[in-house]
């Protein structure tokens, strides 16, 4: 009953948010980045920041930091949904918010490279999840996917109260119902991505000072692998990787392609939920078992990947141009 009665709570949010997107045009308009053709609802992804602050709330307000950060993050993305921002003032919250993360878990009295790594690697992945918000049903798609793993660890770890997880999961299947669909009603906006990135990035540290396994940031390999290849193709080829494209993989696959947006996001999806469930049998084995088996996937994953991107820009991009 708790979590149906967050789920019609967080829907009848949503639908009052639409009412004021509407009011104040706060409209995804199609660009170079967009894969779709229509005026969109933009920010309907800040259900799951008030799902995150539902759980703050209950919980007797449990990791005050961590959500100082957070709503941090989903202000200034919120601004920029609204108006653009410069990359450097979303960047610096990106960091502060990031430095609220280690104080919460207290980090500091780790070595220093590793605190440096670690910021670049949640900051870096906060931007890729918000790169690949970019057709229907992805971020809900591959959110849910992520999540059911985190929550599978849990039940066997306990690196961190379940809700944590639940709530936020709950608003991405309330925005599931307005973005999963042919034609979209609502986008999540940097507010969206950016918030669920933040709380998922934000368990795996948890998970991995729990376990010292670092093989659970797997959980995003394929975001990882589209993001990571992505950027260095337009770096190769001269482009900014901060102005808007349509060069992701599962842009291509939707709009050169024509494959349905909404079977990508579910593959996508699905095959990383498959990929999680060998990583936590993985987990069990020592260090170096986990370091094989990473660069075994890593690798084959990547060849399969440049293989089928090549493929398609030979047959499709090469001969529109």
């Amino acid at each position: 009953m708790e979590y149906l009665a967050l789920f019609l709570t967080l829907l009848f949010i949503e639908l009052l948010y639409f009412k004021v997107a509407k009011k104040f045009n706060i409209i995804d308009k199609p660009n170079l980045r967009s894969s779709h053709e229509h005026l969109t609802l933009r920010g309907g992804g800040i259900i799951f920041y008030i799902a995150a602050a539902s759980q703050f709330i209950t919980s007797e307000f449990e990791f005050p930091w961590f959500f100082i950060g957070l709503t941090s993050m989903a202000v200034i993305s919120f601004v920029d949904d609204v108006v653009s921002l410069s990359n450097k003032i979303r960047i610096f919250v990106h960091f502060a918010a990031v430095i609220l993360i280690a104080v919460q878990l207290h980090v500091f009295s780790m070595p220093w490279y590793y605190i440096v790594i670690g910021f670049v690697v949640v900051v870096g992945v906060i931007n890729a999840y918000n790169f690949m918000d970019g057709i229907n049903g992805m971020t809900a798609c591959y959110s849910l996917s992520v999540g059911a793993l985190l929550l599978l660890v849990n039940y066997e770890v306990n690196f961190i109260e379940s809700n944590f997880i639940i709530y936020p999961l709950i608003g991405v299947m309330v925005f599931a119902i307005f973005n999963f669909r042919t034609i979209a009603k609502t986008f999540a906006g940097d507010v969206g991505s950016v918030s669920i990135a933040f709380i998922l990035m934000f368990c795996f540290a948890k998970l991995i000072l729990k376990t010292g396994d670092y093989i659970y940031i797997l959980f995003l390999t394929l975001y990882g692998l589209d993001t990571v290849w992505t950027i260095i193709r337009r770096f190769t080829l001269g482009e900014s990787i901060f102005e808007a494209h349509r060069s992701h993989l599962y842009q291509y696959l939707g709009n050169e392609v024509g494959c349905s947006k909404l079977l990508i996001s579910f593959l996508y999806a699905v095959l990383q939920f498959g990929i999680g469930l060998l990583v936590i049998w993985i987990s069990q084995f020592d260090f170096s078992v986990q370091i094989v088996f990473s660069v075994v996937l890593l690798s084959v994953l990547s060849v399969v990947y440049l293989i089928l991107k090549r493929m398609i820009i030979r047959k499709y991009i090469f001969k529109v141009l």
